[in-house]
């Protein structure tokens, strides 16, 4: 018995001075609040570590989207792409997945997939071959999440490619692409 009184308050020392201790990383911490709870998610907070996602790698071959920051791949997700992925984009229509280096230029909301993040295709190189073919060169090409109200169907939709040329993830993962990749990124897209 004359154990147990010592060994409680051993342990409300140890516990105080635990908590002292670790208070001052928490308070240092913006994803806890001053009592250590989480203010966010764990992957929003896991993404804090990582500098800005300063390249976006897509492998039409692989099918694979690569996040970069300064070298480092800070994700990787399977995507979605047109119907018709090889080759490069030569006009409106025919299903592909544009090739080469652009800029992320925009983010759209409001779009009739889930989220979305606007690729400056065409680009003047491929409005001038356009152009030399006589057709339009199309646009609106985006980084998006899957068609509005069917993000449940996204594990069988990712295994097939469906868009009119744009690079389609599920829409948890365009959560993600959106909180890493500011507007101005550069995307390489090759075959």
């Amino acid at each position: 018995m004359r154990l147990n009184v010592i060994k409680y308050p051993i342990i409300i020392i140890a516990a105080i001075a635990i908590y002292s201790f670790a208070k001052q990383f928490i308070n240092q911490d913006s994803c806890l609040d001053s009592g250590g709870r989480w203010l966010a998610s764990i992957q929003q907070c896991e993404t804090q570590a990582f500098s800005a996602v300063d390249l976006v790698k897509v492998d039409k071959s692989a099918g694979k989207m690569i996040l970069l920051s300064h070298g480092q791949i800070v994700r990787e997700y399977n995507v979605a792409l047109g119907s018709n992925p090889q080759g490069h984009k030569q006009q409106e229509g025919d299903e592909r997945t544009p090739e080469g280096t652009y800029t992320l230029d925009y983010k759209k909301e409001d779009s009739s997939f889930y989220r979305a993040m606007h690729i400056n295709y065409p680009n003047t190189h491929d409005k001038a071959q356009a152009k030399k073919l006589g057709v339009s060169a199309g646009g609106f090409i985006m980084v998006h999440g899957q068609r509005n109200d069917l993000g449940w169907f996204a594990p069988i939709m990712q295994l097939f490619n469906w868009t009119d040329g744009c690079i389609a993830l599920t829409n948890q993962e365009m959560d993600d692409f959106m909180n890493l990749v500011t507007v101005g990124t550069k995307i390489q897209i090759k075959g």
